[in-house]
């Protein structure tokens, strides 16, 4: 959590459109208008979100991507879902029966899982058909078998397109030697299932465009001018009366706020670039949340890899690593004593693990909740640690603010790694902690150091050996029925297993990932007013630790050291997360904090009042405005606009609160 600093510009350009040389009752009047002017435009910003859903209302229902008529399905007796295409084998050949296998390319080295069974063909020229439907995710390779021999008769590899209607012809073929040809022929076209969201990023760039347009149009004296000689030409009376007694007052909405302002809000090292990067995890985290329009690449990864939704969380917590030492330093130069921050380090932790665990076990339909199947791990409770040892770490070794060098206006080269030496030393040996776990705890039936999902992955080996010694670990000290019953390997590696992606082991590494946001907090506050050595340090650090990432990587998804992985919190996830956590910081910091050209609208409001938007999003999901009935269940574009709605409302809702001055605190 950081401070604001007032641009500066505006205010000079504001003294000099009420100059000198201006009749009293005009410096009134333009006054009046351009802070008219600048709170319509902050209100304009923050009801972006809803223009954008309004929008995409329209364009959902107007752009393709719904399920069609599907006359050869229902001939076939294959009702298609969302994600699926329609294949029908034809097998031609004479006194053999087909046996067709199916795997996504996405699945590192998996079995194939029996598809559909083909029976032979009972004619010349009258191919027996068999129809399934298919995953259109993402590439699919089928193997087509001889059932009697048991031997490969043709393998293809395909993106099948949602809602397509396709046919493999197997037949055998005479071109002087005998042969087994497999073909595959596109009976009706897919549809575009990714077009909605095109139109929505479209829409929502537009928005974009055209609002800044008008800033930059507001920002100009002559046309400002303008505007205000048209509303006072017309209210003269009323503006002027609505100055009289008042001092001007710049809108927090406009980007020229006051210090003031701030210190009722939190602490007065607080940045918007700091709460708009974490408004902008958490509204992202909404979206996907609530179904990010049922695409898979706005969903986890099931197991290796990065999707949208991968990179929320691990910004969320590098975000609050910032603001942990920003707040921290501003409560003890208030004169705070030590003993009673870490009190209220203990009872904060301890709200965030009650309300999480509140949140994840929601059984209010099925009847009262029995403690032996309560989920122990979850989001906010792996918040509530990570705060609380990352808190703890930095008040044990703080420094009095007297040696610090935010006073100096200067600061020695390194010393915001240098005065953390200790803290340094207690994250690598918590890190090692995690290594030698990781890679040299014996789990029964598995083989040590093994990173893998389990289930049908690595051929089927090791079956109920998901997550290696994190998932052993928190089945052996919670069991089995308190960790996540529905992980995200089960979507395609078939895992039985229960494991939890918030589990004990991935803490140490969120640990991990809070402390490097301590360090970006650090270089905000000991370089402040240094804005060239801020971003120097920001681009270093983002090199660093994607050199890191490569290292560890290989730049490859499946055969790296240590893989990117959410599902373990792997330190290569950590490593990549905090790479692009410091890019985002190094854009917005210069375009928000120092010259202005962005307030942080619309995602810095949600970023004020966090808790409260993370917390009623969980709470509301299933309730009305946020959720309703479909028309089509099976259509991508109605749950991106349902759910692009829902995410603006909680903007809206983040907006009213933040004029209301109403910030949930624990």
């Amino acid at each position: 959590m950081t401070g604001a600093r007032p641009p500066t510009a505006k205010k000079r350009r504001a003294e000099e459109r009420g100059g000198a040389g201006a009749a009293p009752g005009r410096k009134l009047r333009l006054e009046s208008a351009a802070g008219d002017m600048r709170g319509a435009l902050g209100a304009g910003w923050a009801l972006a979100a809803l223009l954008l859903a309004a929008s995409m209302v329209s364009a959902a229902l107007l752009a393709p991507g719904g399920s069609p008529e599907q006359d050869l399905d229902k001939k076939r007796h294959v009702e298609l879902k969302m994600d699926q295409a329609l294949l029908l084998i034809h097998n031609e050949r004479l006194g053999t029966n087909l046996t067709v296998y199916w795997k996504s390319e996405r699945c590192y080295r998996c079995l194939f899982q029996f598809l559909v069974n083909v029976s032979q063909s009972g004619k010349p020229g009258k191919p027996s058909i068999a129809a399934v439907s298919v995953s259109t995710q993402h590439r699919s390779v089928l193997q087509i078998n001889d059932t009697l021999e048991e031997k490969e008769v043709c393998r293809l590899e395909y993106k099948f397109g949602e809602f397509g209607n396709y046919s493999v012809l197997v037949k055998d073929t005479y071109n002087g030697v005998s042969e087994i040809a497999c073909d595959l022929v596109v009976n009706k076209n897919p549809v575009d299932s990714d077009l909605p969201v095109s139109i929505a990023f479209l829409i929502g760039l537009s928005l974009v465009i055209a609002i800044s347009f008008l800033r930059l149009l507001l920002s100009l004296d002559d046309f400002s001018n303008w505007i205000s000689k048209a509303i006072n030409s017309r209210e003269t009376d009323r503006l002027i009366n609505s100055e009289l007694g008042s001092p001007s007052r710049a809108d927090p909405l406009s980007g020229d706020i006051q210090p003031e302002m701030w210190r009722q809000v939190g602490s007065p090292y607080r940045l918007r670039c700091v709460d708009t990067f974490r408004g902008l995890a958490l509204i992202l985290m909404v979206f996907v949340n609530y179904g990010g329009g049922k695409y898979w690449y706005f969903k986890h990864s099931s197991w290796n890899g990065l999707t949208v939704a991968d990179l929320v969380f691990p910004w969320f917590v590098f975000i609050m690593g910032s603001s942990i030492f920003l707040s921290m330093t501003s409560i003890l130069q208030r004169g705070c004593s030590k003993f009673k921050l870490l009190g209220k380090i203990a009872w904060r932790s301890f709200l965030l693990i009650c309300i999480g665990i509140f949140i994840v076990n929601p059984n209010y339909c099925l009847g009262p909740l029995s403690w032996d199947k309560v989920r122990i791990p979850g989001v906010l409770q792996r918040l509530g640690v990570t705060y609380f040892v990352v808190a703890v770490l930095e008040l044990l070794f703080a420094k009095p603010m007297l040696e610090n060098c935010v006073l100096e206006r200067s600061c020695p080269f390194l010393r915001d790694i240098t005065d953390s030496w200790p803290q340094w030393l207690f994250i690598l040996i918590l890190e090692s902690i995690w290594l030698g776990l990781t890679f040299l705890l014996p789990v029964p039936g598995c083989p040590t150091g093994y990173l893998g999902p389990g289930g049908i992955g690595d051929f089927g080996k090791y079956p109920n050996c998901t997550g290696g010694a994190a998932g052993y670990i928190d089945r052996l000290l919670l069991g089995d029925d308190h960790l996540y019953q529905h992980p995200s390997s089960a979507v395609l590696y078939h895992t039985k297993v229960a494991y939890d992606p918030e589990g004990i082991l991935g803490t140490i590494n969120s640990i991990v990932m809070a402390f490097l946001g301590v360090q970006a907090g650090k270089i905000l506050l000991y370089y402040k007013d240094q804005t060239k050595d801020i971003l120097i340090r920001f681009t270093v650090w983002c090199f660093i630790l994607g050199l890191i990432s490569v290292a560890l990587t290989k730049v490859s998804e499946n055969e790296a050291f240590i893989p990117i992985n959410k599902n373990l919190w792997s330190i290569s996830y950590v490593t990549t997360l905090s790479s692009f956590a410091f890019f985002i910081l190094l854009v917005l910091y210069p375009v928000v904090d120092m010259r202005g050209l962005w307030t942080g609208a619309p995602f810095f409001y949600p970023g004020m009042n966090s808790i409260l938007v993370y917390v009623g999003h969980e709470v509301f999901e299933d309730y009305f405005p946020f959720q309703w009935k479909l028309k089509d269940n099976q259509s991508h574009k109605e749950h991106l606009t349902q759910n692009i709605v829902a995410t603006a409302l909680w903007v809206l809702i983040a907006y009213i609160l933040y004029k209301k001055k109403i910030f949930w605190k624990i």
